[in-house]
């Protein structure tokens, strides 16, 4: 095993409204994360096993950092967003009410892009692109 120290090209990060639950952070977080792992397969690593050989899945080759900020910083970096079509996944308020996936989709299809209320974004892609985007987030406590 090498000590070398890795570098990414490329960043992945969360960026949650600052006035969602506890709950709703976590879940708002693992659907928007999971778009990333689908979409970009080469970000996910090698399958895990334990000393006793007991396997485990495999889960992204580098960090995800997770932001907060209020509901007008989330529409601003979704703009940015947008603006340098990056790969990103959304989740809006009207999610919390729905309970599968096809229900998901036709809320967010039902809301035009500059009325949706969206809680959380997750995104992938040059550091220094998704650092411009998300300029003046908080890293979540």
């Amino acid at each position: 095993m090498s000590n070398e120290l890795i570098r990414f090209d490329t960043k992945i990060a969360v960026l949650l409204r600052d006035d969602l639950a506890g709950w709703q952070r976590l879940n708002v977080t693992a659907f928007l994360i999971s778009g990333i792992a689908a979409t970009s397969p080469e970000l996910v690593g090698e399958p895990y096993a334990d000393a006793d050989g007991t396997p485990y899945l495999p889960m992204f080759r580098q960090p995800v950092l997770v932001f907060e900020g209020s509901m007008e910083f989330l529409s601003s970096a979704h703009g940015r967003v947008l603006s340098r079509q990056l790969p990103h996944s959304i989740f809006t308020a009207d999610l919390f009410a729905t309970g599968n996936d096809r229900d998901n989709r036709a809320a967010v299809r039902a809301v035009a892009q500059d009325k949706l209320d969206l809680v959380g974004l997750a995104l992938h892609g040059p550091k220094n692109a998704v650092d411009k985007i998300l300029k003046g987030a908080l890293m979540h406590p």
